[in-house]
């Protein structure tokens, strides 16, 4: 890689105007001329100032032009969290591409699904199976039984010896040294601020994740709103251990280029390195966000003697008790709490840091400067007052561009005059701090994974022997929620409960494998519809199916 210290490309102006600096690559290259000495980014062992990362975005772009990637293209980032993602969700911005994050849990049946939803111009993966990431062979299979039309064009591996015959990530690089710069700028300055910048799959409450398109403008604006409640500066080392096709990973990056803070990525958390990469790196935010990843920090043997003093601020979502117990274990950071989905770029309302402690454990905060909330009755759409209960709408220029390739749930999704419906519940205090009250959407929470029930019942029958499946959510120690099946057996067939987690093993992320199996004959009915509520009052918690062990047992990797 070039040496950016040496490189004019930080100062010259380039033939097709100027960059954007509201574009994710334009205020790249903006922090790259304010902070150029700045730490960006940190990602297991690797690091980068803001100039270098800058000068390795650029020549990467260089390779998506020189792999002939068109303008407007959509790439796949198959991946767990590694170094290259960030580097390629850049570069692809460069270039005028459209990153698409891919679930790394996704099994062969949702990947399908999304490479039948996207026209991808190339997907990128790994043979490297060290962080218990198994994509390049579920991207192989998947890839077999696809049409020939609805594979992308390159498979390019970010290992440096490639396999199965894809692309290795050194041979990628290489073939962008004949591509100047100025075709990379020329691509970067054409960018509108409206553009997509970000597809990412939304599970929503349909029976399929939904692919939605997130704006440069979107992700800026709720960038900056998370900036400006966390108060961050340059000083600031942002630590987030979570996933990179989450948006939980995307705002922060987008918070800490336009304040020059430095992101702090983790490529496969462990409680016990985690500890010791917060105490070494002095990190002044934590963004654990979930309740396993906080609870696993502070019961390590570790946490008792690890200097975290210069953690200022932590971010966790959970019940008020809950809260309160990691406040009291962190009494050196304000703790705040939030609220947001992926329509509406993120996280839209956060606690300020000078909050009571009673408004941080019972409210999300306020939203951000460019969004609206409204709380209303999801029946009659009126509006409610301080204090009802209702369903949370969002307005704004936060909100999404829309679902790809679905009008019709982006439509059922939007109100008349620009109001999207949320399907959560919730109210809205006096001072306009949002408290959750749950989902009128049908979606389970596990371990921090939204999911539509019907998106494990749709898959569930297709196999041959189940006629009917309903999923529920019930409680669970580790991951809060996990699904509960109850299944309908078509005539005369045989099936045994651990024989459905055999099934699911391989096609559909592990987290999503039903932990508890009823195999039913009758269902409890309204006039017309499966009374979902008393299959949950029913429910009793024991013959737990061990997925893990199901997992080993059919050689995928145990991970969930």
């Amino acid at each position: 890689m070039r040496d950016p210290r040496e490189a004019s490309h930080l100062t010259n102006l380039r033939p097709g105007g100027i960059p954007d600096p509201t574009t994710v690559a334009g205020s790249l290259l903006e922090a790259a001329r304010r902070w150029p000495a700045g730490p960006a980014l940190v990602v297991g062992d690797r690091s980068a100032r803001y100039d270098e990362l800058w000068a390795e975005a650029l020549d990467c772009s260089r390779a998506l032009l020189a792999a002939g990637l068109e303008q407007g293209e959509a790439i796949g980032l198959f991946l767990p969290n590694c170094w290259e993602y960030a580097v390629l969700f850049y570069a692809a911005n460069i270039a005028g591409l459209r990153p698409v994050a891919l679930n790394a849990r996704f099994g062969d049946h949702e990947l399908a699904h999304a490479l039948r939803t996207v026209d991808f111009g190339a997907v990128f993966t790994t043979a490297d199976t060290a962080a218990g990431f198994n994509g390049d062979a579920v991207l192989f299979s998947t890839l077999a039984a696809l049409d020939e039309a609805e594979r992308p064009s390159l498979v390019i591996d970010v290992s440096d010896s490639g396999g199965r015959g894809r692309l290795g990530w050194r041979a990628f690089l290489a073939a962008g040294r004949t591509v100047p710069d100025d075709a990379c700028y020329a691509r970067l300055s054409s960018i509108d601020a409206g553009d997509d910048c970000l597809i990412m799959f939304s599970s929503g409450t349909t029976s399929r994740p939904k692919a939605c398109r997130l704006s440069h403008r979107s992700l800026r604006v709720s960038g900056e709103g998370l900036a400006e409640r966390f108060r961050l500066t340059s000083a600031d080392r942002f630590w987030d251990p979570l996933p990179f096709f989450h948006m939980s990973t995307m705002l922060p990056m987008t918070a800490c280029r336009l304040t020059g803070a430095c992101f702090v990525g983790v490529d496969r958390f462990e409680a016990g390195a985690a500890l010791a990469e917060l105490e070494r790196l002095r990190a002044t935010i934590a963004y654990p966000a979930f309740s396993t990843i906080t609870a696993a920090l502070i019961s390590h043997p570790a946490f008792k003697t690890c200097d975290l003093s210069a953690l200022r601020v932590i971010l966790n979502v959970g019940p008020p008790d809950l809260l309160r117990r990691f406040q009291s274990a962190f009494p050196q950071a304000v703790q705040v709490s939030c609220y947001g989905l992926t329509e509406c770029g993120g996280l839209s309302f956060y606690n300020d840091l000078d909050e009571t402690l009673e408004q941080r454990v019972t409210t999300c905060g306020r939203p951000i400067v460019s969004v609206e909330v409204r709380i209303v009755d999801p029946l009659s759409g009126d509006v409610r007052a301080a204090g009802e209960t209702g369903e949370i709408q969002l307005r704004g220029a936060a909100l999404f561009s829309g679902y790809l390739g679905d009008p019709d749930a982006t439509c059922n999704t939007m109100t008349a005059d620009g109001w999207l419906r949320t399907g959560d519940a919730g109210t809205l205090d006096a001072e306009g701090r949002v408290a959750y009250a749950g989902r009128f959407k049908d979606m389970l929470r596990i371990g921090g994974e939204n999911v539509a029930a019907t998106e494990i019942e749709s898959f569930l029958v297709t196999h041959p022997a189940i006629k009917l499946a309903q999923v529920v959510g019930v409680p669970d120690d580790r991951l809060d929620e996990v699904p509960a099946a109850f299944i309908e057996l078509e005539a005369g067939a045989s099936l045994q409960e651990i024989d459905v987690a055999r099934f699911c093993a391989h096609r559909i992320a592990s987290y999503k494998i039903p932990r508890y199996v009823r195999i039913v004959t009758d269902w409890p009915m309204s006039a017309t519809k499966i009374q979902k509520v008393r299959l949950a009052e029913q429910f009793s918690p024991d013959r737990k199916i061990a997925v893990s062990e199901v997992l080993r047992e059919t050689g995928q990797s145990a991970a969930t």
